[in-house]
Protein backbone atom coordinates (compact mmCIF):
# COMPACT_ATOMS: atom_id res chain seq x y z
CA UNK A 1 0.00 0.00 0.00
CA UNK A 2 1.08 3.30 -0.24
CA UNK A 3 1.32 5.69 2.68
CA UNK A 4 1.17 9.41 3.21
CA UNK A 5 3.68 9.98 6.34
CA UNK A 6 3.36 13.23 7.71
CA UNK A 7 5.77 15.20 9.91
CA UNK A 8 6.62 18.01 11.43
CA UNK A 9 10.19 19.21 12.44
CA UNK A 10 11.37 15.51 12.23
CA UNK A 11 12.19 12.30 9.23
CA UNK A 12 13.59 12.45 7.46
CA UNK A 13 15.88 15.28 8.48
CA UNK A 14 18.72 15.00 10.43
CA UNK A 15 17.73 17.50 13.37
CA UNK A 16 14.78 17.12 15.07
CA UNK A 17 11.69 14.68 17.06
CA UNK A 18 10.72 11.37 16.16
CA UNK A 19 13.34 10.98 13.15
CA UNK A 20 14.75 7.80 14.46
CA UNK A 21 11.32 5.70 15.18
CA UNK A 22 10.11 6.87 12.05
CA UNK A 23 13.15 6.04 9.84
CA UNK A 24 13.57 2.33 11.37
CA UNK A 25 9.32 2.20 10.88
CA UNK A 26 9.97 3.03 7.24
CA UNK A 27 13.19 0.74 6.67
CA UNK A 28 10.93 -2.09 8.52
CA UNK A 29 7.69 -2.00 6.01
CA UNK A 30 10.08 -2.43 3.05
CA UNK A 31 6.91 -3.85 1.55
CA UNK A 32 4.96 -0.70 1.16
CA UNK A 33 5.76 2.76 -0.68
CA UNK A 34 6.16 5.73 1.44
CA UNK A 35 5.42 9.59 0.45
CA UNK A 36 6.79 11.55 3.49
CA UNK A 37 5.45 14.95 3.65
CA UNK A 38 7.49 17.19 6.03
CA UNK A 39 6.87 20.77 7.96
CA UNK A 40 10.61 22.10 9.24
CA UNK A 41 10.65 24.48 12.02
CA UNK A 42 13.53 26.27 11.32
CA UNK A 43 16.00 26.74 8.23
CA UNK A 44 18.84 25.55 10.41
CA UNK A 45 17.21 22.56 10.22
CA UNK A 46 16.81 22.40 6.67
CA UNK A 47 20.25 23.28 5.98
CA UNK A 48 21.20 20.55 7.90
CA UNK A 49 20.24 18.52 5.28
CA UNK A 50 18.04 14.93 5.40
CA UNK A 51 18.62 11.19 6.85
CA UNK A 52 19.74 9.05 3.56
CA UNK A 53 16.27 7.54 2.79
CA UNK A 54 15.60 3.29 1.76
CA UNK A 55 14.24 3.03 -1.77
CA UNK A 56 11.03 2.44 -0.88
CA UNK A 57 10.54 6.53 0.10
CA UNK A 58 9.23 7.44 -3.54
CA UNK A 59 9.01 10.88 -2.75
CA UNK A 60 9.64 13.98 -0.21
CA UNK A 61 8.07 16.88 -0.29
CA UNK A 62 8.49 19.26 2.54
CA UNK A 63 7.14 23.10 3.55
CA UNK A 64 8.34 25.59 6.48
CA UNK A 65 6.01 25.91 9.27
CA UNK A 66 8.84 29.08 10.53
CA UNK A 67 8.24 31.22 7.93
CA UNK A 68 5.64 32.06 5.37
CA UNK A 69 5.59 34.49 2.43
CA UNK A 70 2.91 36.36 1.87
CA UNK A 71 0.75 34.45 -1.08
CA UNK A 72 -0.18 37.52 -2.69
CA UNK A 73 -3.09 36.45 -3.76
CA UNK A 74 -6.08 39.76 -4.05
CA UNK A 75 -8.87 37.71 -2.88
CA UNK A 76 -12.64 38.80 -4.22
CA UNK A 77 -15.32 40.16 -2.00
CA UNK A 78 -16.80 36.81 -1.90
CA UNK A 79 -13.69 35.03 -1.05
CA UNK A 80 -13.28 37.99 1.82
CA UNK A 81 -16.88 37.55 2.93
CA UNK A 82 -16.16 33.61 2.97
CA UNK A 83 -13.58 34.04 4.90
CA UNK A 84 -14.85 35.88 7.28
CA UNK A 85 -17.95 33.62 8.27
CA UNK A 86 -15.36 31.00 8.87
CA UNK A 87 -13.15 32.32 10.79
CA UNK A 88 -14.94 34.16 12.91
CA UNK A 89 -16.89 31.07 13.27
CA UNK A 90 -13.61 29.18 14.43
CA UNK A 91 -12.10 31.70 16.87
CA UNK A 92 -15.85 31.95 18.44
CA UNK A 93 -15.56 28.08 19.47
CA UNK A 94 -12.45 29.14 20.41
CA UNK A 95 -13.51 31.48 22.61
CA UNK A 96 -16.71 30.08 23.98
CA UNK A 97 -16.96 28.35 27.46
CA UNK A 98 -16.95 24.79 28.10
CA UNK A 99 -18.39 22.34 25.99
CA UNK A 100 -21.63 21.54 26.40
CA UNK A 101 -23.05 17.48 25.51
CA UNK A 102 -24.46 18.16 22.40
CA UNK A 103 -20.71 18.74 21.18
CA UNK A 104 -22.16 21.92 18.92
CA UNK A 105 -18.64 24.31 19.75
CA UNK A 106 -16.77 21.13 18.26
CA UNK A 107 -18.91 20.80 15.32
CA UNK A 108 -18.22 24.81 14.61
CA UNK A 109 -15.08 24.31 15.18
CA UNK A 110 -14.27 21.68 12.59
CA UNK A 111 -17.11 22.83 9.95
CA UNK A 112 -15.05 26.39 10.26
CA UNK A 113 -11.48 24.77 9.67
CA UNK A 114 -12.67 22.60 6.61
CA UNK A 115 -14.01 25.73 4.93
CA UNK A 116 -11.20 27.94 5.61
CA UNK A 117 -9.22 24.61 3.78
CA UNK A 118 -11.70 24.48 1.15
CA UNK A 119 -11.30 28.02 0.28
CA UNK A 120 -7.70 28.01 0.75
CA UNK A 121 -7.63 25.66 -2.23
CA UNK A 122 -9.87 27.56 -4.20
CA UNK A 123 -7.83 30.61 -3.79
CA UNK A 124 -4.68 29.09 -3.39
CA UNK A 125 -3.47 30.13 -0.16
CA UNK A 126 -4.80 31.98 3.04
CA UNK A 127 -1.59 33.70 4.47
CA UNK A 128 -2.74 36.61 3.36
CA UNK A 129 -5.83 36.47 4.67
CA UNK A 130 -4.83 35.47 8.33
CA UNK A 131 -2.59 37.96 8.59
CA UNK A 132 -4.95 40.58 7.65
CA UNK A 133 -6.83 43.03 9.75
CA UNK A 134 -10.22 41.18 9.37
CA UNK A 135 -8.88 38.34 11.11
CA UNK A 136 -7.52 40.65 14.34
CA UNK A 137 -11.35 42.19 14.10
CA UNK A 138 -13.16 38.94 13.77
CA UNK A 139 -10.90 37.87 17.05
CA UNK A 140 -11.37 40.68 18.99
CA UNK A 141 -15.22 40.24 18.07
CA UNK A 142 -15.57 36.70 19.39
CA UNK A 143 -13.95 37.51 22.44
CA UNK A 144 -16.24 40.45 23.69
CA UNK A 145 -19.12 37.83 22.56
CA UNK A 146 -21.55 37.60 25.95
CA UNK A 147 -20.71 33.86 26.36
CA UNK A 148 -16.78 34.43 25.35
CA UNK A 149 -14.56 33.36 28.20
CA UNK A 150 -14.00 36.07 31.09
CA UNK A 151 -10.23 35.74 30.32
CA UNK A 152 -10.97 36.53 26.80
CA UNK A 153 -13.21 39.32 27.42
CA UNK A 154 -9.92 40.61 29.04
CA UNK A 155 -7.27 40.48 26.10
CA UNK A 156 -6.05 44.05 24.83
CA UNK A 157 -4.72 44.63 21.63
CA UNK A 158 -1.00 43.04 22.02
CA UNK A 159 -2.88 40.18 23.26
CA UNK A 160 -4.95 39.77 20.00
CA UNK A 161 -2.09 40.47 17.87
CA UNK A 162 -0.33 37.44 19.50
CA UNK A 163 -2.93 35.12 19.08
CA UNK A 164 -3.67 35.93 15.46
CA UNK A 165 -0.26 35.81 14.64
CA UNK A 166 0.17 31.88 16.40
CA UNK A 167 -3.24 31.22 14.46
CA UNK A 168 -1.81 32.15 11.34
CA UNK A 169 1.25 29.56 12.16
CA UNK A 170 -1.09 26.59 13.08
CA UNK A 171 -2.62 26.98 10.15
CA UNK A 172 0.03 27.90 7.67
CA UNK A 173 -0.73 23.71 6.24
CA UNK A 174 -4.16 24.85 5.02
CA UNK A 175 -2.24 26.82 2.24
CA UNK A 176 0.09 23.88 1.52
CA UNK A 177 -0.43 22.18 -2.03
CA UNK A 178 -0.25 18.63 -0.65
CA UNK A 179 -3.90 17.71 -1.02
CA UNK A 180 -4.51 17.15 -4.65
CA UNK A 181 -4.95 13.64 -6.47
CA UNK A 182 -1.17 13.40 -7.61
CA UNK A 183 -0.25 14.20 -3.44
CA UNK A 184 -2.14 12.80 -0.23
CA UNK A 185 -5.16 11.74 -2.37
CA UNK A 186 -3.62 9.14 -4.30
CA UNK A 187 -2.31 7.48 -0.58
CA UNK A 188 -4.05 4.56 0.83
CA UNK A 189 -3.36 5.72 4.21
CA UNK A 190 -2.20 8.89 6.13
CA UNK A 191 0.58 8.40 8.77
CA UNK A 192 0.68 11.61 11.10
CA UNK A 193 3.94 10.90 13.66
CA UNK A 194 2.50 13.90 16.37
CA UNK A 195 -0.80 15.82 16.85
CA UNK A 196 -0.76 19.54 15.79
CA UNK A 197 0.06 21.04 11.94
CA UNK A 198 1.14 17.39 11.06
CA UNK A 199 -2.11 15.58 12.30
CA UNK A 200 -3.99 19.11 10.24
CA UNK A 201 -2.86 17.99 6.74
CA UNK A 202 -4.27 14.10 7.42
CA UNK A 203 -7.44 15.84 8.42
CA UNK A 204 -7.29 17.61 5.17
CA UNK A 205 -6.52 14.84 3.36
CA UNK A 206 -9.41 12.94 4.92
CA UNK A 207 -11.67 15.98 3.99
CA UNK A 208 -10.90 16.11 0.75
CA UNK A 209 -10.20 12.52 -0.77
CA UNK A 210 -11.47 10.49 2.40
CA UNK A 211 -8.31 8.92 3.40
CA UNK A 212 -7.79 7.34 6.81
CA UNK A 213 -6.09 8.97 9.43
CA UNK A 214 -3.67 6.98 11.52
CA UNK A 215 -2.48 9.36 14.04
CA UNK A 216 0.61 8.49 16.83
CA UNK A 217 1.85 10.43 19.57
CA UNK A 218 4.68 9.59 21.56
CA UNK A 219 4.52 13.10 23.40
CA UNK A 220 0.74 14.81 23.59
CA UNK A 221 1.65 18.04 21.67
CA UNK A 222 -1.60 19.20 23.48
CA UNK A 223 0.57 18.82 27.08
CA UNK A 224 3.85 20.34 25.12
CA UNK A 225 1.86 24.16 24.55
CA UNK A 226 0.42 24.04 28.52
CA UNK A 227 3.52 23.58 29.40
CA UNK A 228 5.21 25.56 27.27
CA UNK A 229 2.51 28.62 27.75
CA UNK A 230 3.91 29.02 31.28
CA UNK A 231 2.66 32.05 33.46
CA UNK A 232 6.07 33.77 32.19
CA UNK A 233 5.70 33.40 28.46
CA UNK A 234 2.17 34.78 28.05
CA UNK A 235 -0.49 36.59 29.55
CA UNK A 236 -3.90 34.73 30.79
CA UNK A 237 -5.64 35.75 28.13
CA UNK A 238 -3.09 34.39 25.45
CA UNK A 239 -2.70 31.32 27.19
CA UNK A 240 -6.21 30.91 27.79
CA UNK A 241 -7.03 31.58 23.94
CA UNK A 242 -4.36 29.33 22.67
CA UNK A 243 -4.90 26.84 24.65
CA UNK A 244 -8.18 26.90 23.77
CA UNK A 245 -7.45 26.63 20.21
CA UNK A 246 -5.28 23.56 20.75
CA UNK A 247 -7.73 21.68 22.96
CA UNK A 248 -10.19 22.24 20.05
CA UNK A 249 -7.83 21.16 17.65
CA UNK A 250 -6.46 18.46 19.20
CA UNK A 251 -10.26 16.76 19.79
CA UNK A 252 -11.10 17.27 16.07
CA UNK A 253 -7.82 15.48 15.69
CA UNK A 254 -8.51 12.32 17.81
CA UNK A 255 -12.54 12.57 16.70
CA UNK A 256 -11.50 12.28 12.90
CA UNK A 257 -8.31 9.59 13.19
CA UNK A 258 -9.41 5.85 12.34
CA UNK A 259 -6.72 4.56 15.12
CA UNK A 260 -4.83 6.72 17.61
CA UNK A 261 -1.58 5.06 18.79
CA UNK A 262 -0.12 6.88 21.72
CA UNK A 263 3.39 5.42 22.54
CA UNK A 264 2.81 4.84 26.64
CA UNK A 265 -0.31 5.12 29.21
CA UNK A 266 0.44 8.78 29.81
CA UNK A 267 -0.40 9.73 26.69
CA UNK A 268 -3.13 7.70 26.30
CA UNK A 269 -5.06 9.05 29.46
CA UNK A 270 -4.33 13.02 27.87
CA UNK A 271 -5.81 11.58 24.56
CA UNK A 272 -8.81 9.79 25.98
CA UNK A 273 -9.52 13.27 28.27
CA UNK A 274 -9.57 15.07 25.50
CA UNK A 275 -12.60 12.51 23.33
CA UNK A 276 -11.17 10.39 21.89
CA UNK A 277 -12.44 6.93 21.64
CA UNK A 278 -10.89 4.25 23.63
CA UNK A 279 -11.98 1.80 20.98
CA UNK A 280 -9.93 3.54 18.86
CA UNK A 281 -7.05 3.49 20.72
CA UNK A 282 -3.61 1.15 20.36
CA UNK A 283 -1.02 1.54 22.69
CA UNK A 284 2.59 1.14 20.73
CA UNK A 285 5.49 1.75 22.31
CA UNK A 286 8.29 2.85 20.44
CA UNK A 287 10.81 0.70 19.01
CA UNK A 288 14.82 0.85 20.08
CA UNK A 289 17.66 -1.25 18.87
CA UNK A 290 18.47 -3.66 21.46
CA UNK A 291 21.46 -5.76 19.34
CA UNK A 292 24.53 -2.75 20.35
CA UNK A 293 23.39 -3.49 24.16
CA UNK A 294 23.62 -7.05 23.87
CA UNK A 295 27.24 -7.86 24.96
CA UNK A 296 26.77 -5.41 28.32
CA UNK A 297 23.33 -7.44 28.64
CA UNK A 298 25.27 -10.71 28.52
CA UNK A 299 27.98 -9.81 30.91
CA UNK A 300 26.84 -8.58 34.32
CA UNK A 301 30.03 -9.34 35.79
CA UNK A 302 31.40 -6.01 34.35
CA UNK A 303 29.39 -3.81 36.81
CA UNK A 304 31.19 -2.08 39.09
CA UNK A 305 29.86 -2.81 42.33
CA UNK A 306 30.02 0.40 43.86
CA UNK A 307 28.88 2.75 41.14
CA UNK A 308 25.63 4.67 40.24
CA UNK A 309 25.71 5.56 36.74
CA UNK A 310 22.65 8.04 35.60
CA UNK A 311 22.44 8.51 31.24
CA UNK A 312 20.81 11.44 29.98
CA UNK A 313 20.57 15.01 28.13
CA UNK A 314 21.81 17.34 31.48
CA UNK A 315 18.61 19.82 32.31
CA UNK A 316 16.51 20.73 35.07
CA UNK A 317 13.73 18.69 34.44
CA UNK A 318 16.56 15.65 35.44
CA UNK A 319 16.53 17.05 38.37
CA UNK A 320 19.99 15.84 39.20
CA UNK A 321 20.04 18.73 42.19
CA UNK A 322 17.85 15.92 43.71
CA UNK A 323 19.60 13.50 43.04
CA UNK A 324 23.26 15.11 44.25
CA UNK A 325 21.96 15.24 47.59
CA UNK A 326 20.49 11.72 47.30
CA UNK A 327 23.74 10.83 46.73
CA UNK A 328 25.52 12.50 49.68
CA UNK A 329 23.07 10.64 52.07
CA UNK A 330 24.50 7.21 50.20
CA UNK A 331 27.79 8.29 51.09
CA UNK A 332 27.56 8.26 54.46
CA UNK A 333 25.95 4.43 54.51
CA UNK A 334 28.37 3.11 51.96
CA UNK A 335 31.89 5.14 51.99
CA UNK A 336 32.85 3.44 49.01
CA UNK A 337 30.54 4.37 46.58
CA UNK A 338 30.49 6.40 43.54
CA UNK A 339 28.14 8.73 41.13
CA UNK A 340 29.27 8.48 37.30
CA UNK A 341 26.70 11.36 35.67
CA UNK A 342 27.14 10.66 31.86
CA UNK A 343 25.57 13.17 28.95
CA UNK A 344 25.62 16.23 27.52
CA UNK A 345 23.89 19.81 28.13
CA UNK A 346 20.75 20.50 26.02
CA UNK A 347 21.05 24.04 24.74
CA UNK A 348 22.54 27.28 27.01
CA UNK A 349 19.87 26.35 29.99
CA UNK A 350 21.45 22.99 30.21
CA UNK A 351 24.55 23.85 30.36
CA UNK A 352 23.75 26.62 32.81
CA UNK A 353 22.29 23.71 34.91
CA UNK A 354 25.44 21.35 34.48
CA UNK A 355 28.00 24.33 35.52
CA UNK A 356 25.63 24.76 39.00
CA UNK A 357 25.20 20.80 39.19
CA UNK A 358 29.32 20.58 38.99
CA UNK A 359 29.38 23.39 41.73
CA UNK A 360 27.23 21.84 44.15
CA UNK A 361 29.21 18.61 43.43
CA UNK A 362 31.97 20.30 44.56
CA UNK A 363 30.41 21.54 47.66
CA UNK A 364 28.94 18.36 48.94
CA UNK A 365 31.98 15.93 48.00
CA UNK A 366 35.27 18.06 48.72
CA UNK A 367 38.31 16.39 46.82
CA UNK A 368 39.22 13.17 49.07
CA UNK A 369 42.45 12.19 49.68
CA UNK A 370 44.11 9.22 51.67
CA UNK A 371 47.22 11.59 52.87
CA UNK A 372 48.43 14.97 52.93
CA UNK A 373 50.86 14.48 50.03
CA UNK A 374 48.20 12.04 47.75
CA UNK A 375 46.11 13.94 45.11
CA UNK A 376 42.36 14.19 45.99
CA UNK A 377 39.61 12.12 43.97
CA UNK A 378 35.60 13.20 43.97
CA UNK A 379 33.03 10.55 43.86
CA UNK A 380 31.30 12.30 41.36
CA UNK A 381 32.16 12.80 37.74
CA UNK A 382 30.76 14.81 35.16
CA UNK A 383 31.50 12.73 31.84
CA UNK A 384 30.07 12.84 28.02
CA UNK A 385 29.62 10.25 25.39
CA UNK A 386 33.30 9.75 23.25
CA UNK A 387 35.29 10.64 26.52
CA UNK A 388 37.88 7.91 27.34
CA UNK A 389 35.93 7.00 30.49
CA UNK A 390 32.71 5.85 28.63
CA UNK A 391 33.96 5.95 25.01
CA UNK A 392 30.24 4.58 23.86
CA UNK A 393 26.66 4.14 25.21
CA UNK A 394 26.34 0.85 26.51
CA UNK A 395 30.41 1.32 27.70
CA UNK A 396 28.56 4.54 30.33
CA UNK A 397 25.62 1.46 31.32
CA UNK A 398 28.46 -1.00 31.74
CA UNK A 399 30.05 0.86 34.61
CA UNK A 400 27.57 1.02 36.98
CA UNK A 401 26.18 -1.52 38.90
CA UNK A 402 22.98 0.46 39.50
CA UNK A 403 21.52 3.20 36.84
CA UNK A 404 19.41 6.08 38.45
CA UNK A 405 16.57 8.42 36.77
CA UNK A 406 16.13 11.15 38.81
CA UNK A 407 13.55 13.16 36.95
CA UNK A 408 10.59 15.61 37.87
CA UNK A 409 8.95 15.69 33.98
CA UNK A 410 9.41 12.63 31.99
CA UNK A 411 7.84 11.33 28.58
CA UNK A 412 8.91 7.75 27.40
CA UNK A 413 12.16 7.27 29.35
CA UNK A 414 14.54 6.01 26.91
CA UNK A 415 17.89 5.85 28.92
CA UNK A 416 15.84 4.04 31.16
CA UNK A 417 15.04 0.94 28.36
CA UNK A 418 18.64 1.38 27.19
CA UNK A 419 19.53 0.22 30.86
CA UNK A 420 16.93 -2.07 30.42
CA UNK A 421 18.37 -3.51 27.70
CA UNK A 422 21.84 -3.77 29.50
CA UNK A 423 20.48 -5.77 32.36
CA UNK A 424 21.28 -3.54 35.14
CA UNK A 425 18.96 -2.88 38.35
CA UNK A 426 17.38 0.78 38.15
CA UNK A 427 15.92 3.45 40.67
CA UNK A 428 13.85 5.70 39.20
CA UNK A 429 11.54 8.63 40.02
CA UNK A 430 7.26 7.99 39.43
CA UNK A 431 6.58 10.49 36.78
CA UNK A 432 5.91 9.95 32.85
CA UNK A 433 5.41 6.01 31.66
CA UNK A 434 8.38 5.17 34.15
CA UNK A 435 6.43 2.27 35.54
CA UNK A 436 4.32 1.26 32.61
CA UNK A 437 8.10 1.14 30.97
CA UNK A 438 9.79 -0.41 34.30
CA UNK A 439 6.97 -2.90 35.67
CA UNK A 440 8.06 -4.58 38.80
CA UNK A 441 11.68 -4.80 37.71
CA UNK A 442 13.31 -1.93 39.16
CA UNK A 443 12.90 0.17 42.26
CA UNK A 444 10.68 3.23 41.91
CA UNK A 445 10.22 6.66 44.69
CA UNK A 446 8.05 9.68 44.23
CA UNK A 447 10.28 12.83 42.62
CA UNK A 448 12.05 15.52 44.62
CA UNK A 449 12.81 13.41 47.14
CA UNK A 450 16.64 12.75 47.89
CA UNK A 451 15.94 10.85 51.04
CA UNK A 452 13.80 7.88 49.38
CA UNK A 453 16.30 7.89 46.63
CA UNK A 454 19.22 7.38 48.15
CA UNK A 455 17.13 4.65 50.68
CA UNK A 456 16.61 3.01 47.10
CA UNK A 457 20.04 3.33 46.01
CA UNK A 458 21.88 1.92 49.27
CA UNK A 459 19.07 -1.14 49.19
CA UNK A 460 20.37 -2.33 45.87
CA UNK A 461 24.07 -1.49 46.20
CA UNK A 462 24.28 -3.88 49.53
CA UNK A 463 22.37 -6.75 47.73
CA UNK A 464 24.03 -8.09 44.64
CA UNK A 465 21.59 -10.76 44.45
CA UNK A 466 18.82 -8.26 44.40
CA UNK A 467 20.21 -6.59 41.42
CA UNK A 468 21.65 -9.81 39.53
CA UNK A 469 17.58 -10.69 39.45
CA UNK A 470 16.23 -7.35 38.44
CA UNK A 471 18.33 -6.65 35.72
CA UNK A 472 17.88 -10.18 34.68
CA UNK A 473 13.53 -9.36 34.61
CA UNK A 474 14.24 -5.61 33.08
CA UNK A 475 16.08 -7.31 29.97
CA UNK A 476 13.72 -9.53 29.57
CA UNK A 477 10.37 -7.32 29.78
CA UNK A 478 12.63 -4.65 27.44
CA UNK A 479 13.58 -7.29 25.00
CA UNK A 480 9.68 -8.42 24.66
CA UNK A 481 8.16 -5.12 24.85
CA UNK A 482 10.42 -2.39 23.70
CA UNK A 483 12.08 -3.81 20.14
CA UNK A 484 12.04 -2.33 16.78
CA UNK A 485 10.51 -5.55 15.53
CA UNK A 486 7.82 -5.21 17.95
CA UNK A 487 7.29 -1.84 16.85
CA UNK A 488 7.30 -2.52 13.02
CA UNK A 489 4.54 -5.25 13.76
CA UNK A 490 2.38 -3.16 15.14
CA UNK A 491 2.30 -0.87 12.75
CA UNK A 492 2.10 -3.43 9.62
CA UNK A 493 -1.19 -4.69 11.63
CA UNK A 494 -3.01 -1.60 11.82
CA UNK A 495 -1.71 -0.43 8.30
CA UNK A 496 -3.77 -3.84 6.94
CA UNK A 497 -6.47 -3.30 9.34
CA UNK A 498 -7.08 0.46 8.54
CA UNK A 499 -7.22 -0.02 5.18
CA UNK A 500 -9.57 -3.03 5.35
CA UNK A 501 -11.85 -1.32 7.18
CA UNK A 502 -11.63 1.92 5.47
CA UNK A 503 -10.78 1.68 2.18
CA UNK A 504 -10.38 4.70 -0.08
CA UNK A 505 -13.50 4.79 -2.58
CA UNK A 506 -11.59 6.16 -5.99
CA UNK A 507 -13.69 6.30 -8.81
CA UNK A 508 -12.51 5.59 -12.87
CA UNK A 509 -13.60 6.16 -15.77
CA UNK A 510 -14.01 4.67 -18.94
CA UNK A 511 -13.04 6.63 -22.14
CA UNK A 512 -16.83 7.08 -22.32
CA UNK A 513 -16.65 8.74 -19.00
CA UNK A 514 -18.56 6.21 -17.57
CA UNK A 515 -17.49 4.74 -14.14
CA UNK A 516 -15.84 1.49 -14.78
CA UNK A 517 -16.22 -1.23 -12.19
CA UNK A 518 -13.77 -3.75 -11.24
CA UNK A 519 -11.20 -0.65 -12.84
CA UNK A 520 -8.28 -2.13 -9.42
CA UNK A 521 -8.51 -5.31 -9.28
CA UNK A 522 -7.50 -7.02 -6.22
CA UNK A 523 -3.71 -7.94 -7.26
CA UNK A 524 -3.18 -4.71 -6.55
CA UNK A 525 -2.84 -4.83 -3.28
CA UNK A 526 0.08 -7.68 -3.50
CA UNK A 527 3.30 -6.06 -2.70
CA UNK A 528 4.82 -5.46 -5.61
CA UNK A 529 4.73 -2.81 -8.38
CA UNK A 530 1.60 -3.11 -10.44
CA UNK A 531 0.66 -1.70 -13.86
CA UNK A 532 -2.39 -0.21 -13.78
CA UNK A 533 -4.64 3.07 -13.22
CA UNK A 534 -4.39 6.18 -11.36
CA UNK A 535 -7.41 6.48 -9.94
CA UNK A 536 -9.00 9.63 -8.59
CA UNK A 537 -10.38 10.32 -5.24
CA UNK A 538 -13.59 12.15 -5.10
CA UNK A 539 -14.60 14.47 -1.73
CA UNK A 540 -17.20 12.84 -0.09
CA UNK A 541 -20.69 13.33 -1.21
CA UNK A 542 -19.49 14.27 -4.76
CA UNK A 543 -21.17 11.70 -7.07
CA UNK A 544 -19.06 10.41 -9.84
CA UNK A 545 -20.40 11.68 -12.61
CA UNK A 546 -20.33 15.41 -10.93
CA UNK A 547 -15.81 15.19 -11.41
CA UNK A 548 -14.90 18.11 -13.34
CA UNK A 549 -11.44 16.44 -14.36
CA UNK A 550 -12.40 12.07 -14.88
CA UNK A 551 -9.85 9.53 -14.58
CA UNK A 552 -9.36 7.72 -17.94
CA UNK A 553 -9.14 4.32 -17.80
CA UNK A 554 -5.33 2.85 -19.59
CA UNK A 555 -6.34 -0.09 -21.66
CA UNK A 556 -4.81 -2.72 -18.70
CA UNK A 557 -7.99 -1.57 -16.92
CA UNK A 558 -10.03 -1.22 -19.78
CA UNK A 559 -9.10 -4.65 -19.41
CA UNK A 560 -9.81 -5.71 -16.41
CA UNK A 561 -13.08 -4.00 -16.53
CA UNK A 562 -14.34 -6.12 -19.15
CA UNK A 563 -13.78 -9.27 -17.28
Amino acid sequence: MRIGLLTEGGYPYVSGDAGLWCDRLVRGLEQHEFDVYALSRSRRQEAEGCVPLPPQVRRVRTAPLWTAEDDGVAHGRRARRRFTECYGDLVAAVCAGPEGPSGHLADRFGNALYGLAELAREERGLVGALRSDAAVRALEGACRAPRALRTARDARVPDLLTVAAHLERALRPLSVDWYGDDALGAADLCHAASGGPAALCGLLARHFSGVPLLVTEYGVQLRSHYLTLGPDAATPAVRALLGAFHGRLAAEVYRSAEILTPGNAHARRWQERCGADRARIRTVHPGMEADRFTEVGESPGRADPDTLVWVGRVDPTKDLVSLLHAFAQVRKEEPEARLRIVGAPSGAEGAAYLGHCRALAAQLFPDEADGAHAVGDNPVSFEEIGAPEAPTLPDAYAAGAVVVLSSVVEGFPISLVEAMFCGRATVSTDVGAVVEVIGGTGLVVPPRNPRALAEACVALLRDPERRERLGAAARARALELFTVEQNVAAFHGIYLEIVSHCPVRRVVLDESGEPLPFAAPAESRVPGRWTGPTARALPRGVPAWATTAPVRATPLAAAEGAR
